[in-house]
């Protein structure tokens, strides 16, 4: 273990927490071995629509899904108590700034967030505050194969790559990613197979069907 903690990084809406979901973060934390898996739960995310849980609920979905998880999970909520808006950088710079300039922090995107970078706030600054884990396709790069990333997010991904011992032994400004993932889920095809009254068992954790149930959430 190094001397500075490493802390694994998913934020996103989770309306509702997919197995995708899990299985990249888990594909994350046996890869780098983290000390923690951080998960910041989004209030209002500026690129997406309205949500259709509410933060409790979402929170306590992201608490069942996790729940086997082989390192400790803390559910970070930051972003729903903030009143101005929610941005990836200045979440970053709040978890900076609690844990540390020596802190090893990367956060997790899937690519189709990266084809989104540029349009992120201050995106550039980013990499001052973390290193990115990019989640691509079976077989290809996320950089090189995703039609619509920008030349300028292609050349700073790519010259940043890195491997799993170097983001563990460096605070941040890495890339680092996982070409053999396969999950082509989405929470919005989840919610839609929900408000048809199917039991999409496979797109969700046993425990987070469940409570999507008896909490009748996703119906209407």
């Amino acid at each position: 273990m190094s001397a500075a903690p490493v802390v694994l990084l998913m934020g996103g809406s989770f309306d509702p927490v997919h197995a995708g979901h899990v299985a990249i973060a888990g594909y994350f934390v046996k890869l780098l071995g983290p000390d923690l898996l951080r998960l910041v739960p989004a209030a209002d995310p500026w690129q997406k629509g309205a949500l259709h849980a509410s933060a409790a609920d979402r929170i306590a979905m992201l608490e069942l899904a996790f729940a086997a998880q082989p390192v400790p999970v803390v559910i970070d909520d930051q972003e729903i108590q903030r009143r101005d808006g929610s941005y990836t950088v200045d979440t970053l710079r709040a978890l900076r700034a609690e844990l540390g300039p020596q802190a090893s922090l990367a956060w997790i995107i899937g690519a189709d967030q990266l084809e989104r970078l540029h349009t992120w706030r201050e995106w550039r600054t980013l990499f001052d505050l973390a290193h990115f884990c990019v989640a691509s396709r079976p077989g290809h790069d996320a950089v090189a194969d995703a039609g619509q990333v920008t030349p300028e997010v292609a050349n700073e991904f790519k010259r940043r790559r890195a491997t799993a011992a170097q983001l563990r032994d460096c605070a941040h400004g890495l890339a680092l990613f996982a070409s053999n993932l396969s999950f082509d889920l989405s929470s919005t095809e989840v919610r839609a197979a929900l408000k048809r009254g199917e039991r999409p068992a496979q797109a969700l954790p046993g425990t987070v069907l469940d409570y999507i149930g008896q909490h009748h959430l996703y119906q209407s």
